[in-house]
């Protein structure tokens, strides 16, 4: 079984100091920005139905709630209280959406 390995291509800074940057699969960058763009649409419905009357035993809002928690969740327990007003979920999309960014950014060139 051949082992698999990552291509490191040297890269410039600002500040003329060299680091090594690894270049992913874009198959597996793919799969990525569509795992964060599903969770990232699961915490837009979770605060959606925040707003109505919804029933919370119910297997959606279950599911719902059991994907999007361990990402809200971290987020509340930091950021200050807000009173009424919820950010963490605002703050988890804008997270997700900077890490699809970052990993399109690691796509390997074809």
């Amino acid at each position: 079984m051949r082992a698999a390995t990552v291509d490191l291509v040297s890269c410039e800074a600002h500040s003329g100091a060299r680091f090594g940057v690894a270049k992913i699969n874009p198959y597996v960058a793919q799969l990525t920005i569509t795992f964060l763009s599903i969770l990232m649409w699961a915490v837009i419905a979770r605060s959606l139905l925040s707003w109505f009357p919804v029933d919370q035993s119910s297997p959606l809002y279950q599911m719902l709630f059991k994907v999007t928690e361990p990402i809200i969740d971290p987020i509340r327990r930091v950021m200050p209280n807000t009173g009424m007003f919820d950010m963490s979920p605002m703050i988890a999309m804008m997270l997700l959406i900077v890490m699809q960014y970052l990993v399109a950014g690691l796509v390997a060139p074809a």
